[in-house]
Order: structure tokens, then C-alpha cells, then sequence
């Protein structure tokens, strides 16, 4: 499930990345009109609405960030994030700070788009978006079951371990995939699913191998015998 979600996840890039940021209006104009319906319907109606909030919180951070293009000082601090390890570190603080790897994301590919911030700058800080979005599962596991703390664990150690995994080529890949796609903020979309697709299907694959390895790692809060994290 979790690695699904990461997959999951990258459809806001795409959204962003084809411009339409524009129809978080909508979503939260019928999000408010569903929640107002019975008591099954308000949890869908409560996601489309914040998930419109994100669109539209995005299309007014555009608007504001316009006049920066204009602010040299501000693309050459910006273009520091171009070093892989450094972007990763930007990508990694924002995303734990707003709870959101769709917000980091989304506001990564506008600065592509307005021609703030260079393609291959934006990728390492979406890769990084990816560790700091399980700062959220992390938070919300404190003080739950130990499986539930194993999993926060577990989906922290599953996107750290593949961004050690991309950090060596990061560079060489940023610069593929810019050249691949052709539009800047496509290849940004493009840099997140093919990353998260990737990580996936690779501990997917080794799945059998890997969950005793993190049983054994977190045997100390794994103390029930019920199944276990990944089962």
C-alpha cells in the first residue's frame, strides 16, 4: 500500500505540469456541495475539497512568484540546489516542514515553468520531497500499536533507501530525463513517477528478502507476534 502511494502521489506532478492548477476551484466547490450530503459521503467529499485547496493554494503561489523572475539573487540561490546532494537536502526540509510532497512538488515544477529554477535543480529536490513526505506517517504513528510505528519506520527506511540508491546518478539522470521529455516541467513529472515506479517495483521484487531484514531491525517494536508490517 505504501509503495503504492508513493506511486500514487505523482499524479499531482503531472496536473501541475500540464497547467491546471486551475481546476482547484472546482474541486472545492463540489467537495463542499458532497460533504454537505449523508455521513458516507462527507470522507470523499472532505478529500476532493483539499485536494482542490492544493491546486488552488499552488495557483496563487504561482501568481505571487512571478515578480521573482526578475530577481537575479534569488535564481542564483535557487541554482545552489542544482548540486544533487544539496537539492535533495531542500526537497527533504520543505516537504517534512508543509506535510506535503504534492506541495513541494507542485511549487517545484511552477519555478520550472516560470523559468525561476533550472529542470535539473528541481529534480533532486523532488526526489528529496520523497523522504520528507514520510515525516507525516512517522508523526502520526507516535504513540499507536508497535506494528503501526514499524510501518512509519518502514515507509521512512523504503524512500531513504532509494534516494541513496539515485543520490550517485542523480545528476546524469536529472540531465536524461531533461533531454528525454524536452519541456522542463514534464521532465520534473516525469523524474518523480520514474522514481518512485522504480523503487517500487525493486522492493517489490525483493520483498521475501526484505521483510525479514526489517523484522530483524525493528524486532524491539515488533514485540506481539501478529503479523507483521509488511504481511
Amino acid at each position: 500500500v505504501l509503495l503504492g502511494a508513493n506511486v500514487g502521489t505523482t499524479a499531482t506532478a503531472w496536473l501541475v505540469s500540464f497547467k491546471l492548477t486551475g481546476i482547484g476551484p472546482m474541486f472545492i466547490v463540489l467537495g463542499a456541495l458532497i460533504s454537505a450530503l449523508p455521513v458516507r459521503m462527507k470522507v470523499i467529499g472532505k478529500a476532493l475539497f483539499y485536494f482542490g485547496l492544493i491546486f488552488f493554494t499552488l495557483d496563487l503561489i504561482s501568481a505571487e512568484l512571478k515578480p521573482l523572475q526578475n530577481q537575479p539573487e534569488f535564481r542564483q540561490w535557487l541554482a545552489l540546489a542544482e548540486a544533487p546532494w544539496a537539492g535533495v537536502l531542500v526537497g527533504l526540509a520543505f516537504t517534512a516542514l508543509v506535510q506535503s510532497s504534492s506541495v513541494s512538488t507542485g511549487l517545484a515544477i511552477l519555478l520550472v515553468q516560470q523559468g525561476i529554477l533550472p529542470a535539473q535543480a528541481a529534480i533532486p529536490i523532488v526526489i528529496g520531497a520523497n523522504v520528507g513526505s514520510t515525516s507525516t506517517a512517522l508523526m502520526a504513528s507516535v504513540g499507536m500499536s508497535p506494528v503501526a510505528r514499524a510501518t512509519g519506520i518502514t515507509n521512512f527506511l523504503f524512500n531513504a533507501a532509494g534516494v541513496l540508491l539515485y543520490l550517485p546518478f542523480l545528476r546524469p539522470f536529472s540531465q536524461w530525463v531533461v533531454d528525454m521529455a524536452g519541456n522542463p516541467g514534464i521532465a520534473v513529472a516525469w523524474a518523480h513517477l520514474l522514481f518512485n515506479l522504480t523503487i517500487a517495483v525493486l522492493f517489490l521484487a525483493t520483498l521475501n528478502w526484505v521483510e525479514p531484514l526489517l523484522r530483524h531491525w525493528l524486532s524491539a517494536d515488533l514485540k506481539s507476534p501478529r503479523p507483521g508490517i509488511l504481511s
